[in-house]
């Protein structure tokens, strides 16, 4: 009867722990982005936020028009991209920059970092083999 009891809670509570880590797995998805893809973006930088939970660089990138479109592209944590080099002065507004990014599925103007060429041709590499560069679209 002990072992019933005893095998009885270590299920619930494996079933407990598997609960509460569900919306962390859910948080770091990503399922929004088209992993398959890779593409280019040459523009200015706009801003970029050394925050956590996610960095999130804003590019301005000329447009068709004569114009400009502003993209909002999600980093990893500062933690991380520490790790591989980087600090919150890495990208600066005014920096002139080549992007490359996994786009998001949906079409709007975003994605997420993979890769970023600086104007002196650094090489800040957030992932280490990210899928092919396509020209900007």
């Amino acid at each position: 009867m002990r072992i019933k009891i005893i095998n009885t809670s270590l299920a619930a509570l494996a079933l407990a722990v598997l609960f509460a880590v569900q919306p962390a797995m859910a948080h770091h998805s990503f399922e929004m982005f088209d992993m398959s893809k890779a593409m280019t973006l040459t523009g200015t930088i706009k801003d970029f936020q050394w925050t956590n939970p996610h960095t999130w660089t804003f590019i301005d990138v000329p447009n068709d028009k004569g114009g400009v479109d502003t993209w909002g592209i999600e980093g990893m944590s500062p933690n991380f991209l520490g790790r591989r080099g980087w600090t919150k002065h890495t990208l600066s507004p005014g920096d002139k920059v080549t992007i490359t990014i996994a786009p998001l599925k949906d079409g709007q103007k975003g994605g997420t970092f993979l890769r970023a060429t600086l104007s002196d041709g650094r090489e800040m590499v957030m992932f280490e083999t990210p899928p092919r560069a396509q020209p900007n679209k």
